[in-house]
């Protein structure tokens, strides 16, 4: 199956996409091919999950958004083009989460890493102390302002992380695979954040059930293309093309059936 036998509700994306990407290509160094000619168009306010085996070019994309990796064709962020002198404008629109937290976190406080973004924009004292306060709260770390990051468990971490670029206040949050290494309490806190925040979003995520629960639109990524764009409810009942493309119903993830 490939994206032209699902039906696309493109009524909010056809229009001033706040991410636009167009015919994008890309090969690593050493020539392995990760993007083949992948298209996608997302509407402000939407969140999709971008969902596909290893090897499908998933994080690759996300990588693309603020130019961390360049590869052919064409990447708008809010009608920004992804170009070498749009770069800091557009890092500051996309707030990218790593899969691990410890990439993203360096300094000796939670607050000095929530802070690092906002004060690398040239913002006064008061309104960096105010973004972080801000995004500590929108995650649930109010209390961690004096926290070693190194010290905290990985669902606390992972929400620190999301931190540091909710206090970019970015228009759009890319993040690559939020619940690996999660135990089941913070996998739980984590879905209930991620509804509860009022950003869009680009999630990459072999969490089956996750994406269930959480998003109306999936994304089906395999070598490098997009196989399929829809409904995440109609994708998903589709379990032959779930197993063509390395990927297992929700119901068989939790080994039962609703």
């Amino acid at each position: 199956m490939f994206l032209s036998d699902f039906e696309v509700d493109t009524s909010l994306s056809a229009s001033a996409p706040l991410l636009l990407i167009d015919d994008l290509h890309f090969a690593y160094p050493d020539g392995r091919v990760a993007l083949r000619g992948v298209s996608l168009r997302i509407a402000r306010g939407e969140k999709v999950a971008l969902v596909g085996p290893n090897g499908a070019g998933k994080s690759t994309l996300l990588l693309h958004l603020n130019g961390i990796l360049r590869g052919k064709g064409r990447i708008e962020v809010a009608g920004v083009p992804v170009k070498e002198h749009t770069l800091p404008q557009v890092r500051a629109r996309v707030g990218l989460v790593f899969q691990n937290p410890d990439d993203q976190l360096f300094s000796p406080t939670v607050f000095e890493d929530v802070a690092f973004g906002p004060l690398h924009m040239g913002l006064a004292a008061d309104e960096v102390r105010a973004r972080v306060e801000r995004a500590l709260a929108m995650v649930g770390m109010s209390a961690y302002h004096e926290r070693h990051p190194y010290h905290l468990s990985v669902g606390e971490k992972k929400r620190i992380a999301i931190a540091t670029v909710l206090a970019m206040e970015p228009e759009i949050l890319a993040l690559d695979e939020p619940s690996a290494s999660l135990d089941p309490r913070a996998r739980r806190g984590l879905i209930n954040l991620l509804r509860d925040l009022p950003v869009t979003m680009l999630v990459s995520t072999h969490d089956m059930a996750m994406v269930q629960e959480l998003f109306d639109r999936m994304v089906i990524m395999d070598e490098g293309r997009v196989i399929a764009d829809g409904r995440a409810a109609t994708l998903l009942d589709d379990q032959a093309l779930l197993e063509a493309h390395g990927l297992e119903a929700p119901w068989k993830e939790r080994g039962v059936r609703d």
